[in-house]
């Protein structure tokens, strides 16, 4: 599991807040529900997402986008009109003064906004995502991310697809919009990454190189094997040497360096999980023994797999 894959796993598991808005402007939005990752279809019509450092960004009917968070940002059109309803943590959505707008607003099955007829439709999916493998990649994401309508790689029969399936209320409809959403959201990414101006992280990139490639692709699938340096030349056909120089130039780590980091970042993730242990963890990550891997936890992160357990399960009660 890379960390493209280990970003769908916590959407995946948890389920995202999908919802499709009618607005009519001039109308403005403060979204502060601290979601890592939001996606946003614009169906019909024109916005703007104004992040409050950096530039706003206009998105017009086919557009798709990403917004990283967890800090807030508007939603408006025009750009510059006043805020009239804030989206809070949990989807709570408020007037200025306080006052619920959650009926107010409710136009049908998870449809929400300030005219039925509006011109303006935008659909968008917010992401509870956590932990240390979708990190890595989060990290390096922009604030705002758009393909645009006429981009040759733009998902538009997916984006039909959801447009049709979001007013549905069928028997595992959320599951199906999931899903949906899933595959935008990776479609987003990929295009992202490949653009030359994108700063993907060194893994991403090298993992299109042959030979790292796969030797990339062996740690992350199976971290806890006892792989040496060696034993991964040998699995990409090449010298120790000239693996151990390759890698390093396109991963900016040595091999070694490279598995205790990912090692780690998985186990920091594995030890949110309620029955895990620091012994269960410690095998499943290829440490020999919980001593050794407690150690290496602490060295590296500064705090005891049991302390960080502890931390996970105390913010997990916070946020019920």
């Amino acid at each position: 599991m890379d960390a493209l894959t280990g970003l769908l796993d916590g959407p995946r598991a948890r389920g995202a807040f999908l919802m499709r808005s009618l607005m009519a402007p001039p109308w403005a939005i403060r979204i502060r529900d601290e979601a890592p990752l939001t996606v946003v279809v614009m169906a019909k019509g024109t916005t703007w997402i104004r992040p409050d450092a950096g530039e706003p960004v206009r998105l017009t009917a086919g557009d798709l986008a990403l917004v990283r968070g967890p800090d807030p940002y508007t939603v408006a059109e025009p750009p510059d009109a006043p805020i009239g309803v804030y989206i809070n943590p949990g989807q709570h959505c408020t007037a200025p003064d306080g006052r619920s707008l959650e009926e107010e607003m409710c136009l049908g099955v998870r449809t929400w906004g300030n005219d039925a007829d509006a011109a303006t439709e935008v659909i968008t999916g917010a992401y509870g995502v956590e932990g240390e493998v979708s990190r890595r990649l989060l990290d390096v994401l922009p604030t705002v991310i758009v393909i645009p309508a006429g981009d040759p790689a733009a998902p538009t029969t997916l984006v039909r697809l959801i447009r049709e399936e979001i007013v549905k209320d069928d028997v595992g409809q959320d599951v199906v919009l999931d899903r949906m959403l899933d595959l935008l959201l990776i479609a987003v990414l990929r295009n992202w990454l490949g653009r030359p101006e994108a700063q993907p992280p060194a893994w991403y990139s090298a993992s299109a190189d042959p030979m790292v490639g796969h030797a990339l692709r062996l740690l992350h699938n199976n971290p806890g094997h006892p792989w040496t340096v060696a034993g991964l030349a040998a699995e990409c056909g090449v010298s120790r040497a000239a693996f151990a120089r390759r890698f390093t130039q396109l991963v900016g780590q040595a091999p070694m360096a490279y598995l205790t980091d990912w090692r780690l970042t998985m186990a920091a993730d594995l030890l949110r999980e309620p029955d895990a242990t620091v012994a269960s963890v410690s095998r499943q990550v290829g440490y020999a023994s919980s001593f050794a891997f407690s150690s290496a936890f602490k060295r590296v992160r500064g705090v005891s797999p049991q302390r960080h357990r502890s931390g996970a399960a105390l913010a997990a009660v916070g946020t019920d």
